[in-house]
Parts: structure tokens; C-alpha cells; sequence
């Protein structure tokens, strides 16, 4: 059934949403940590690189199943999340920001080096496991995990954290604790992500996940707005296919693309979503049809 679908989807498109896919995880995984928690990262590539190879390792050498290495890429991912988390977590604004650079660079190297993962010249021969539907399930899943959080007690505490970690301390949040906790699950999708995103292209290369990379995450977040998650997604949407749509001018897309990001963040410094609550509006939206259909109602009567 999924073969007779994906044969007839030309297979550059296909290419195209399943890497849409992967970065909208990668995107939510970020949102927790910057958007709803407010800690500046530059380093979410390197989770993602962990996951990747972990993931493909896992296949390729102890023929681990496709979705146990999917786990335990994002594992290992969360796992050092929370090893970085704690030490780096403490510092606050640049000095965050600067500090999970330097982690993206050290990983980067010791894969760069690394003889298991091929070293510079890559790691080659992943069997292609990932396809549409086993992308848009994980980004169903991580959607709803991340409403779940975000709406819970824990989400609440975290907000906080965001908006006057004094003032969240000082009502008895463990500052420290919850912020490595969103640190670790946001870099557990991103481990995820990594994975889904090795056995789509069946090659990793570690200047793959880069400052530029970490960098591009976070403009997806930026864009649709902090802490917004309809609004992460529709910032991966735009920012994903905005150069696709773009190649018919090659010569000056990334410059109508910076031109975009500049005229966006003039017009809405908050981002595409920032501070609209679509769940609110919906209840708006139904409490006036209710309002509308029980007046109807009244006047037929």
C-alpha cells in the first residue's frame, strides 16, 4: 500500500517532505529548550549527529532492527544532553549560547576523527529504512508529546523558568532540574531525528551537522515564534520550502531568502505565531458557533 503511494509521488518531492519531516522534530526538540524554556542553544546539530550515527552504527554493525535504533539514537542523544545539561545549564544567555557551541564543535570533531564512523570521509552504506509514513507517525507523536508537556504542570514550571528564573526559584522550582529535563527531551528528538535522518540519505558526513546546521534549527524556531508550536512548524514549513520554490532563480535565491527573513522579523518581530494560542482560538471559534446555534434555536422556537 505504501509502495503503490509513494510510486506515484515524483521521488524529489518525496525527498523533499521527508526531510520536512525530520526537521520538524528537530525544530520542536529546540522550541522546548529555547522557545518554552528560554535557554540559548547552538548545539541542538550535535544531538542530532549523535543520534545519526548511533542509529546507523547500530544497524549497520549489530544489525539492530530500524526502530530499536531509532531509540537508541535518541537515548544516547538525551543522555548526553543531560551529561552537557548540568555543567552548562548554570550559565545563562551568551555564555549558554557559547558554551553549546563549543560542544557542536567538539562533537564534531571526534567524529571528524573517529575511525568506526569513517572520519572525514564519511560513513557510507546505511541501509534506507526511512520512509514518509514512519517520518509524519514520529512527527504526530513528538507534536502531541510536546502539547502534553507543554501544557502540563512540568510545561508551566518552565514557562516560568523563561520569563523570571529568580522569580521561578524563588516560588520553589528547582531551576537547575527542570531546565536540564527540557535540555534532555529536546535532545532526544533531535537524536531521533538524526536517526530518521541517516537512513534517509544512507551517508552521514559530520560536516553535515555543523554551527550552520544548529543555526538553520534555530531559525525554523525563531521564525514561527518562541514557545509556539504550530508556529515552529510553519516557520520549518516556510524556511524548508522557501529555497525549493526559489531554485527557478538560483543565482539570487539566498539573497531573496535573507530578504524574506529581514521583511518577516520587521513585520512580525514575534514571529510568524508568536503569542497567538490556536487553542484558545479554536475554543473561541467554537463558543461562538455554540452561541450562534443555540440562538438559532430560540428564534425557530
Amino acid at each position: 500500500m505504501l509502495d503503490m503511494f509513494t510510486q506515484n509521488i515524483n521521488p524529489y518531492y518525496l525527498q523533499v517532505a521527508n526531510l520536512l519531516g525530520i526537521y520538524i522534530i528537530l525544530a520542536l526538540g529546540l522550541n522546548l529548550i529555547t522557545g518554552v524554556t528560554g535557554q540559548l542553544s547552538f548545539g541542538h546539530a550535535a544531538f542530532m549527529s549523535i543520534g545519526a550515527y548511533t542509529a546507523a552504527l547500530l544497524t549497520l554493525k549489530m544489525h539492530l532492527p530500524f526502530a530499536l535504533s531509532l531509540l537508541a539514537g535518541g537515548c544516547v542523544a538525551c543522555i548526553w544532553g543531560v551529561l552537557i545539561g548540568f555543567p552548562t545549564l548554570r550559565l545563562t544567555g551568551d555564555y549558554l549560547g557559547i558554551a553549546t557551541l563549543g560542544f557542536g564543535e567538539i562533537v564534531l570533531v571526534v567524529f571528524t576523527n573517529l575511525q568506526i564512523t569513517g572520519g572525514a570521509i564519511g560513513l557510507a552504506g546505511i541501509p534506507r529504512y526511512t520512509n514518509v509514513f514512519v517520518v509524519y507517525l514520529l512527527v504526530a507523536i513528538t507534536v502531541y508529546c510536546m502539547y502534553r508537556i507543554q501544557y502540563s504542570r512540568f510545561g508551566r514550571a518552565l514557562l516560568a523558568i523563561r520569563e523570571d528564573e529568580i522569580a521561578a526559584a524563588a516560588m520553589g522550582i528547582n531551576t537547575t532540574i527542570y531546565k536540564v529535563q527540557a535540555f534532555a527531551i529536546g535532545a532526544f528528538f533531535a537524536g531521533l531525528a538524526g536517526g530518521l535522518y541517516a537512513h534517509l540519505l544512507q551517508y552521514l558526513n559530520p560536516n553535515d551537522f555543523g554551527f550552520a546546521r544548529s543555526f538553520e534549527i534555530l531559525n525554523f524556531v525563531v521564525l514561527g515564534g518562541l514557545g509556539s508550536i504550530p508556529g515552529t512548524i510553519l516557520g520549518t514549513v516556510v524556511l524548508t520550502l522557501a529555497p525549493e520554490f526559489l531554485r527557478f532563480i538560483a543565482e539570487y535565491r539566498m539573497m531573496i531568502y535573507g530578504l524574506l527573513l529581514v521583511v518577516m522579523m520587521i513585520f512580525r518581530p514575534n514571529g510568524l505565531l508568536g503569542g497567538v494560542d490556536l487553542s484558545r482560538v479554536i475554543k473561541r471559534y467554537r463558543s461562538k458557533r455554540l452561541e450562534r446555534a443555540s440562538a438559532r434555536s430560540i428564534s425557530s422556537s
